[in-house]
């Protein structure tokens, strides 16, 4: 099949983020040595320099590590002569894109490696001329088991191709885990309740949760079903209320696009939406969900779940960890993990699917295309648990070797861990590399899988049995993971009026909720989106959609 691509960096202030690699000074008039890869290392030493997201990881090093002196900056700097020097630049995304941006419009440098987030700030990049066209280098120096990884994913390249040329590539492309319901099982014992597993199922369990006073204080303080409703009604990660849109869209999930036959058709306009929001709008009026749904994030409504107050919580497996402190804390609790119910008029629902976060760019400077691609395979090396990473990063800090056992609960370590540590986080990656798609680890252990490697041991090692059930059941269902059809650079319409539209849409869809509208508003809300630039930019996607067959450059990279 041919693939192709159409048209779909933060002011570094720190002294000493050069572009390209920083190589010793030998004195007046003498010209630096230049770096010579022998026997899989580098000497001398060369610096690649890249910028990051402030994230959980900064901070929270040990041994009197720092960002750029750590576990992970000295294993490069020893094994492979290659030095990462990092800046951080802003504590969120929206901060993260501005200050690149402003290396667009100043004298500033970017870094080698130019990771990034944002679509819109990817195509600006392309059109500065200031990042690399790489169709080349994937070709001469990305190795064979990248190459077999970027093959699974053509489409993660959509929004760095223009006119047939690469200009980045996806981070770390890989299928994530889907999101599970997290029940309180101890509700629906003593209620004598099943697990719901239709609309309708889900209607009875929630509202005894709400009017039956299932933690026994003799109150109505508790209800069934927590999600949020401040950013999105379709999260894709925690906190998520689309599988109830999908009960009656289907496949068309609020908030992206879907191909429908050849044609990019967007799902909040979908049939099917006005029937959710009735649900969701009685629901509301019963007292069945969080009243300050609106005003919540995903995060924030994690909290009534692990306070006692909620029943019902979806997101993915790992989301356990985040809310198991309520089986601590309330005697008696207990969640349980399940997949989400089944749609009106197909046997499942279906959920946004994720294949990448984020792309690397390239600094138009940057000569040392093979190192980045030695140090970027020689990551991967723990996703396959094999080489210098067999069992993790590190020992000491993701794994550790105990009496001879390897062992991955941080508090039985040689000197024991508050916490495991993510070496993974110190490199040039947001994530941990991972092929382990939506928990294939778990789903291969539980079906008779020997723990004979570092990727199946640490899959195997003694964690909460309700997250692994969840990665099992993420598996088992991995085919209700939608990636959004449409992942190209905003359309000339998009850049005028998409805030527009998706305003207007996230405040009908609250209103409508909260009956602070009719349902009937609904109606409104799509003929007013077809009207103010929605019909055009369904036309703008589909001929960008059109154009992303035309042109075969994964064979022009060796992909095929």
């Amino acid at each position: 099949m041919k693939k192709t691509c159409a048209a779909a960096a933060s002011a570094l202030v720190m002294a000493g983020m050069l572009a390209g690699c920083v190589s010793k000074d030998n004195g007046p008039g003498t010209a630096a040595p230049e770096a010579a890869l022998k026997d899989g290392k580098y000497d001398p030493v060369l610096t690649i320099t890249t910028a990051k997201q402030q994230d959980e990881n900064a901070g929270k090093y040990i041994n009197g590590e720092s960002l750029n002196d750590n576990v992970m900056t000295r294993w490069g700097v020893d094994h492979l002569g290659i030095k990462i020097e990092t800046t951080l630049l802003g504590g969120d995304a929206a901060n993260y894109n501005t200050k690149l941006r402003l290396a667009l419009t100043g004298s500033e440098k970017l870094p080698d490696i130019i990771p990034v987030y944002d679509t819109s700030l990817e195509n600006d990049l392309i059109q500065s001329g200031q990042v690399k066209e790489i169709t080349g280098d994937i070709q001469k120096y990305m190795p064979d088991r990248l190459k077999e990884i970027y093959k699974q994913y053509p489409t993660t390249f959509n929004p760095v191709i223009q006119d047939g040329k690469v200009y980045g590539m996806a981070i770390s492309p890989n299928l994530t885990e889907g999101e599970v319901m997290l029940v309180r099982q101890d509700w629906l014992d003593k209620l004598n309740l099943e697990v719901p597993t239709t609309i309708d199922e889900f209607e009875k369990v929630i509202a005894a949760f709400t009017n039956d006073d299932p933690d026994g204080n003799g109150k109505k303080d508790t209800y069934g079903f927590d999600f949020s409703g401040k950013d999105s009604y379709n999260t894709g990660w925690v906190s998520d209320p689309v599988m109830i849109f999908s009960t009656y869209t289907g496949k068309h999930l609020p908030g992206q696009w879907y191909n429908d036959n050849g044609k990019l058709t967007y799902g909040s306009v979908a049939d099917g939406n006005k029937e959710a929001l009735a649900k969701l709008r009685d629901w509301y009026s019963k007292g069945y969900l969080n009243k300050e749904l609106a005003t919540q994030g995903a995060w924030d409504a994690l909290a009534d779940f692990t306070e006692g107050k909620a029943g019902i919580i979806i997101g993915r497996p790992w989301l356990y960890g985040s809310v198991k402190d309520v089986e601590k804390n309330i005697k008696g609790a207990k969640i349980s993990a399940h997949p989400t119910i089944k749609g009106v008029k197909e046997d499942k629902t279906y959920q946004s699917g994720q294949l990448n976060d984020g792309v690397f760019m390239f600094n138009k400077n940057f000569t040392n295309m093979e190192a980045f691609f030695l140090y970027y395979d020689k990551l991967y090396d723990a996703a396959f648990g094999t080489g210098d990473f067999k069992y993790g990063y590190a020992q000491g800090y993701d794994y550790d070797v105990v009496n001879g056992e390897v062992v991955f609960d941080s508090a039985k370590f040689n000197k024991p861990l508050d916490a495991i540590q993510a070496p993974g986080k110190m490199t040039f990656t947001k994530n941990t590399p991972s092929v382990d798609g939506p928990g294939k680890s778990y789903y291969d252990l539980a079906n008779g899988a020997k723990p004979d490697n570092g990727i199946l041991m640490r899959a195997a090692a003694p964690v909460d049995q309700t997250a692994k059930d969840g990665f099992v059941i993420s598996y088992e269902n991995r085919d209700v993971l939608l990636p959004s059809a449409f992942n190209g650079a905003p359309t000339k319409t998009m850049q005028s009026s998409w805030e527009q539209l998706t305003t207007m849409e996230k405040e009908t869809f609250t209103k409508i909720i909260y009956s602070k509208e009719p349902l009937e508003a609904y109606d409104e809300f799509v003929k007013q989106w077809h009207e103010k630039g929605g019909t055009q930019i369904t036309e703008e996607v589909n001929d960008w959609y059109k154009k992303t067959n035309e042109v075969d450059v994964m064979s022009a990279m060796g992909l095929k």
